[in-house]
């Protein structure tokens, strides 16, 4: 499927897990893909993986927990080709902490990528976007929205902050062409999550899982992909929650 021919996209956090997963999957339908991650080593890896597949990707190394890093994200893809289409925001920085244990430092830098960094990123692609074109924008919230664990108080605010950002900014900008959506995973075994993840916890997060399996990046990233392509040109405002059915089940 080339459906993405000529597009250009940026993924934020893209150097491991679902970020560098939905990076290569939009390369592979066609599109130009900005890999952004702070790690150069992590960009460069990603970016020569993408072209070794025959796919057109290029790196950019910035932290997006800035207005100004954000923004030269954006600004490097779009001068790229000229133009610039689907921003995937996937960047976050994620520390679990009970409530008489939250540190002000670990909830700043959280906010700084997962939720401050989002708004700048949709502030600098609406400016990026051609007005008659428009472009897709993907936020990656978590089921950690809607049903929350032990320790997440942080974590799933921002997440639930994630979907009130993605349907406030899907109203404002949809007479700009500009379709914005989210989408929710549950559990899935990625570099960054190894620290909150063991054998028993992964047991029991499976045995109440209807399709009896943890998620993987492939799972999530075609789900964006989706919503980033043409097949999804009426979809907006929408949160997709990508996570075998666990979440609205019991079972």
């Amino acid at each position: 499927m080339q459906d993405m021919q000529g597009l250009v996209a940026l993924v934020t956090g893209a150097g491991n897990g679902i970020g560098r997963e939905t990076a290569r999957q939009l390369a592979a339908r066609g599109a130009t893909v900005a890999v952004n991650d702070l790690k150069p080593e992590f960009v460069d890896a990603a970016v020569a993986a993408i072209r070794a597949d025959g796919g057109d990707a290029f790196g950019v190394v910035a932290n997006v927990s800035t207005r100004d890093g954000v923004q030269g994200a954006v600004r490097a893809a779009a001068a790229h080709k000229g133009r610039f289409d689907i921003l995937v925001n996937n960047a976050a920085w994620v520390r679990y902490q009970a409530v008489p244990d939250i540190q002000a430092d670990t909830m700043d830098r959280m906010l700084d990528v997962g939720f401050k960094g989002v708004i700048w990123a949709i502030q600098a692609a609406t400016e990026a976007m051609d007005g008659e074109r428009g472009g897709a924008i993907i936020n990656v919230a978590s089921t950690a929205a809607v049903r929350s664990t032990l320790n997440s108080v942080v974590y799933s605010g921002i997440k639930s902050g994630i979907l009130g950002i993605t349907r406030a900014a899907a109203a404002e900008l949809g007479a700009r062409r500009i379709r914005v959506n989210a989408v929710c995973p549950s559990a899935v075994p990625t570099e960054g999550t190894q620290r909150n993840r063991n054998a028993d916890r992964d047991a029991r997060r499976i045995a109440a899982t209807p399709m009896g399996r943890l998620g993987t990046v492939t799972d999530i990233a075609q789900a964006i992909c989706y919503l980033a392509s043409p097949q999804a040109e009426f979809i907006t405002a929408q949160a997709l929650v990508v996570d075998g059915g666990v979440t609205f089940t019991n079972i």
